[in-house]
């Protein structure tokens, strides 16, 4: 088995369901993740498969997680890239999202991707080569109102990358952020919206909403993530973090730590009509 061996979390919807069909094309193997796939136990791999493969995984679950790398070990003996990728969104009030909706966010979003990660690591440390490569988001630079669950979660796979890429680069193990904009993805549909008719907040909640989703549903091509994606998976020396999308949008990023942070907001509380 020559073809470099991909474990995509989150594979069935949302921005990277079209890079596990992309890459699949371009000759990778790439197992895909989701709750709803097939067990491992009830998995073949075809000889020369042009499709992802996909396999259930719960990335909450440990034994889950353990039970599908598992599964990849014994069938092609290695896994050369992670792509973690399983999350989901929220949006609302901070103040009025309880807090077992944050850590249930957090636990998908966050330590769901560090347990894949913590599973992943002794094989790539084996193998002495390995690239895990992190679904940010352009909110993880800047925290986006009423989208700031969203942004801490995001922003907590910022630091943990950048701290995780110098421990391991000594193994040969590469580890990259993609920071993507807004893409025209199921993502807005499933986002969990928290507000109720009597929320102080709903005037402004509603606005703010209408444009993030409005930009999202005007998005750019979900194709763009697997180009970018395939294009570091190429690299020899891939940088820290690349940022996808809109040029408004990966500009607005780049201000951040070059103007006061002051004008920043006010840029983002003058878009998203937050007064």
């Amino acid at each position: 088995m020559d073809k470099k061996v991909i474990l995509l979390t989150g594979a069935s919807s949302g921005l990277v369901k079209s890079t596990a069909s992309y890459l699949s094309k371009k000759g990778y193997l790439v197992f895909g993740t989701s709750r709803n796939a097939p067990k491992p136990d009830t998995l073949s791999i075809p000889e020369s498969p042009t499709d992802p493969i996909m396999i259930r995984m719960d990335v909450t679950i440990e034994q889950s997680i353990a039970e599908a790398i598992s599964f990849i070990q014994s069938k092609v003996g290695r896994i050369d890239v992670l792509i973690n990728n399983a999350g989901w969104g929220i949006s609302g009030p901070i103040e009025e999202i309880s807090l077992d909706q944050a850590k249930s966010l957090f636990d998908t979003n966050f330590f769901g991707m560090l347990s894949v990660t913590k599973q992943v690591l002794p094989i790539m440390r084996a193998q002495h080569h390995g690239m895990i490569i992190n679904l940010s988001s352009i909110g993880g630079v800047l925290g986006l109102p009423f989208q700031g669950l969203y942004s801490a979660s995001k922003f907590a796979i910022e630091g943990l990358s950048e701290a995780l890429r110098m421990e391991v680069q000594g193994f040969g193990i590469d580890v990259v952020l993609v920071e993507p904009g807004d893409f025209k993805t199921d993502f807005t549909k499933n986002r969990k919206k928290i507000i109720t008719d009597s929320s102080p907040y709903k005037k402004v909640v509603d606005e703010s909403t209408s444009i993030f989703e409005h930009d999202e549903q005007k998005g750019s091509d979900p194709i763009q993530i697997a180009q970018t994606i395939e294009k570091i998976l190429q690299s020899n020396h891939p940088k820290v973090r690349y940022r996808v999308g809109s040029f408004s949008q990966r500009f607005a990023a780049s201000l951040k730590g070059v103007i006061s942070d002051r004008i920043v907001q006010w840029i983002l509380m003058k878009y998203y009509k937050v007064k």
